[in-house]
């Protein structure tokens, strides 16, 4: 029974050190906050497929990456719900293919663009109207896609040869 906590927590601790030390890698070339934002952190958002150990590794580690990267508090609190929220909806569709993709898209779709356009005050007005929080959606939604649907899937292939030896569900 300890083993299992043991590994349920290196497990969890491993995704949110990876997850920070990449989005620092997405920060360094301006892709992981604003508008425009392909934070190649967010592909570890396919590893609740194979162990619910992710889950609480992600949230922990966007928290940390938000956090370290000076985004504002609002940022930090609901950007890590909303990858909580979408690592939560992977691990629940985990046995989709496809499906298990699509949850952190739609996380960050629903909570960011708020985010950019009341916390950081990023606004997108066209003719008169303000279409930030459609707008951000977009560019928020096509990032999230690019990050966890394509990078998700190649990492979701890689991983899924070794599966049972990188994500064993007993420790020995």
């Amino acid at each position: 029974m300890r083993n299992k906590q043991v590994l349920f927590l290196a497990q969890a601790a491993m995704v949110a050190a990876i997850y920070v030390a990449l989005t620092f890698v997405s920060s360094s070339v301006g892709l992981s906050s604003g508008t425009i934002q392909v934070r190649i952190s967010e592909a570890l958002c396919i590893l609740p497929v194979f162990t619910p150990a992710a889950i609480p590794g992600l949230w922990l580690g966007c928290f940390l990456a938000n956090l370290l990267t000076g985004c504002i508090l609002v940022d930090v609190i609901c950007g890590s719900v909303a990858t909580l929220i979408g690592a939560v909806g992977t691990y629940l569709l985990r046995k989709h293919k496809l499906a298990c993709m699509f949850p952190p898209v739609i996380a960050n779709m629903v909570v960011v663009p708020f985010v950019l356009r009341y916390g950081y005050g990023v606004t997108a007005v066209y003719h008169g109207t303000d279409w930030s929080i459609p707008f951000h959606a977009l560019t928020v939604g096509i990032g999230e896609a690019v990050a966890c649907i394509v990078l998700g899937s190649i990492l979701k292939k890689a991983l899924s040869r070794y599966r049972n030896v990188i994500f064993m569900q007993e420790a020995k």
